[in-house]
């Protein structure tokens, strides 16, 4: 792994799969981004899981998609972020993830966290209150797992065995607490697309983040690289016209959320104002440059994810946009080049 300081940013892809359609167009939708996202030399692609919730995320198993994915492309890294460790076994999540490590000639990325929507953990026997303590005890065993330690009484391990995989480990978190404890075990940092708040306080500021970098880069262990992936929103057009009409699908997608945080959003509020609060970027490439270029986390990111979410736009968008970040926006932004075979 690289750092900013030290070496080239990675470019990633993220997607949620909430293409408008049915569960097999989502998939073969991001199936097609993924390889196009390899074309263009993007680094690496992320999926989400849910479950339950079609209009939250379209996917519950990531490691099947990621499998097909490890047959489509021959370079890019597969990654999850995140699995939701408290609602899996553990064990089968090792297991999973190391058949994928196989089939994918070591290209997986494992990134594990302890988030979900509340209504989906009672259908798993889980109480959503008990999720930190629940992801403690998963985390554990899927890494004693992993590490090759013996699991049964008549000395069988993992097969097939993945200690390289306890190097890909990334855990999400929104606090800088949680980022102490994720860099005293060495594992990456995954950083959420926007900092949740608990009421309108104006446009996002970085500080919010950089406080949990500080406290990640603080703990990590004298030695250990720090890996910092900072995921964010950006859908990238080439007309102000066109960026007008995801910017209104964008506010739209978001009223849900806001409503079931109880966020009042001021009268008098504009587009561009309630965007930079979500931390939603949409526009030209120029647009796009210019409203992320005040976010200094981005600086200090071994990693860089883009995601479509919440525009959520059609699909030929979404591959004209993951073109725009490839040969405008990352290489402005970032210094970043293509990844080549």
């Amino acid at each position: 792994m690289t750092t900013p300081s030290s070496g080239r940013t990675r470019l990633g892809f993220f997607t949620r799969l909430l293409d408008d359609g049915t569960a097999q167009q989502r998939y073969r939708n991001a199936l097609d981004q993924f390889v196009r996202a390899e074309e263009l030399g993007f680094d690496s692609v992320w999926v989400a899981q849910h479950h339950f919730h079609e209009d939250e995320g379209g996917l519950p198993s990531p490691f099947v998609l990621l499998a097909q994915a490890a047959a489509r492309t021959s370079r890019i890294r597969l990654a999850t972020g995140i699995v939701t460790l408290p609602l899996e076994a553990p064990l089968r999540v090792a297991e999973d993830a190391a058949v994928l490590q196989l089939l994918s000639d070591g290209r997986v990325e494992l990134g594990i966290g302890s988030g979900g929507t509340p209504s989906s953990f009672p259908p798993f026997g889980y109480d959503s209150a008990d999720r930190a303590t629940i992801y403690d005890r998963h985390r554990g065993i899927l890494e004693d797992a992993l590490r090759g330690d013996v699991l049964t009484t008549d000395g069988g391990t993992l097969y097939p065995s993945a200690p390289d995989l306890l190097g890909v480990i990334w855990e999400a978190t929104f606090s800088a607490a949680g980022a102490e404890r994720i860099g005293r075990r060495g594992n990456g940092l995954m950083l959420s697309r926007t900092q949740p708040r608990p009421q309108w306080d104006g446009p996002s500021s970085p500080e919010l983040q950089e406080a949990i970098v500080d406290a990640y880069l603080a703990a990590l262990p004298s030695g250990s690289a720090p890996r910092i992936l900072a995921s964010r929103s950006a859908l990238v057009v080439d007309t102000e016209e066109e960026a007008a009409r995801w910017i209104q699908r964008g506010i739209e997608r978001s009223a849900g959320y806001l409503r079931s945080q109880r966020i009042e959003v001021p009268d008098g509020v504009s587009d561009t104002e309630l965007l930079a609060w979500l931390d939603v970027h949409v526009g030209t490439p120029e647009q796009v440059l210019a409203s992320l270029r005040t976010d200094t986390v981005l600086r200090r990111a071994t990693d860089v994810a883009f995601q479509p979410h919440p525009i959520d736009p059609s699909h030929d968008a979404v591959l004209r946009s993951l073109e725009l970040l490839a040969t405008r926006v990352a290489t402005e932004l970032l210094g970043w080049s293509p990844a080549r075979p």
